[in-house]
């Protein structure tokens, strides 16, 4: 996985290299069906723009019964992956062309946009180069609601909160939940960041944005006290992490001394100790849907190398589940059966272990599913995915978080 993971970062490095030396690149405008995408200044016949052109972008919807969904540009090289796809939640957009890209938009039924409210792009933290943020979706009228927290995937290296739109916007549409999506470090690198991202952090960079979010419960219309938290792939594992080493939380450091791993929050509020931050995380947090992510140490190791044995057995969900005499943490999964890229016999064994400790665990295996099939791009294949399979098991996921919430 390692190999293949070096390969994949020199491509893109090659690719920004070749790309920066190029004087002129080909956009191309896809305009959707029931709006508009127009481009400033406008694309010539052949499609051959100046490298480091700045596009100014704007989305109309032009139908009735229809609404803006997302801007988007990408790679027409490298397809939707980070770091040559990126949305904009915003109708008026730039871009900067620095590839060959497309340029276009996500327009969707309005129906699936009424009800709720959202708050964008609220800051929690920069603890490096990127500003860590979150999106809220806010039901009409929510006051006093339980929350649920959702963590992306991306292999911890890729991705934002936008990606988790759609299971968000299927978790209120009934109006019992507030949801909160958010962001982390991605680790390594990737960031920009001189020295690299460890799993550790990403782990507190989550908490922290937790603790954002009970601190501003009152404006959001949340329980601070019933707190569910859920996320795909890698947001799997940190979503599981959430649970199972709330325990761990303090500012005793990081393997800074012997024997010694505490997660501190990324952020804490004004006057908050670590303890407090520990008591209300562990009491608030009160359920977990961790959907096909890696639990047991062997599956991580290729993401946490740079931690010794003990941190590395530290950032596990597998070797921290805490006993249901001592702390419930209820657990549902869910796993498709084309799923390649996570294998089913250690998630079996996570929920073996999570029952053996007395815990309520439920593993749902999804016949004909493949990996990420809760994530939401502009394109229609992401769209029918999430459709067939994200949408019934948001619904079963949100049953599972009415029981324990």
């Amino acid at each position: 996985m390692r190999i293949i993971r070096t390969l994949s970062l020199l491509a893109v490095l090659s690719f920004t290299i070749s790309a920066a030396a190029q004087e002129s690149f080909r956009v191309r405008v896809e305009q959707p069906q029931h709006g508009s995408v127009t481009v400033t200044p406008a694309i010539p016949a052949d499609g051959q723009v100046k490298a480091g052109t700045i596009l100014n972008v704007n989305v109309k919807v032009t139908d009735s019964g229809w609404a803006f969904d997302s801007g988007y540009w990408l790679s027409t090289d490298n397809g939707m992956f980070y770091p040559t796809y990126k949305e904009s939640m915003k109708q008026d957009f730039q871009v900067k062309v620095d590839n060959n890209m497309s340029i276009g938009a996500s327009i969707i039924e309005s129906s699936r946009l009424t009800g709720f409210s959202t708050v964008q792009d609220v800051v929690y933290a920069q603890p490096g180069v990127k500003p860590l943020k979150y999106d809220v979706f806010i039901p009409d009228g929510a006051k006093n609601l339980p929350c649920i927290v959702i963590i992306h995937g991306g292999g911890w290296s890729s991705n934002d909160e936008n990606i988790m739109r759609g299971l968000a916007r299927e978790l209120i549409k009934d109006g019992s939940y507030v949801v909160a999506s958010i962001d982390y470090r991605w680790i390594g690198t990737r960031d920009g960041d001189a020295n690299p991202n460890t799993m550790n952090q990403l782990i507190e960079d989550c908490y922290g944005a937790i603790l954002h979010i009970r601190e501003h419960a009152a404006e959001y219309g949340i329980n601070p006290k019933r707190i569910g938290v859920t996320g795909d792939s890698a947001g799997g594992h940190l979503s599981s992490c959430m649970i199972d080493l709330a325990d761990m939380i303090g500012d005793g450091g990081f393997g800074s001394k012997t024997g010694v791993y505490r997660f501190k929050p990324t952020y804490m509020p004004k006057g908050m100790s670590a303890k407090k931050a520990h008591k209300q995380l562990t009491k608030s947090i009160k359920a977990a849907a961790p959907s096909y992510g890696v639990f047991d140490q062997q599956s991580l190791r290729n993401f946490i190398s740079d931690l010794d044995e003990e941190g590395q057995k530290a950032v596990t969900p597998d070797c921290n589940i805490p006993q249901a005499k001592k702390r419930k943490a209820p657990q549902y999964l869910v796993l498709g059966t084309q799923d390649r890229t996570v294998q089913r016999p250690p998630m079996e064994l996570y929920v073996e272990h999570l029952q053996q400790a007395g815990q309520r665990a439920e593993l749902d295996i999804v016949e004909g599913a493949s990996h990420a099939f809760f994530d939401w791009k502009p394109d229609q294949g992401t769209k029918n995915t999430f459709a067939r399979f994200g949408v019934p098991y948001a619904e079963k996921m949100k049953h599972f978080f009415d029981e324990t919430l």
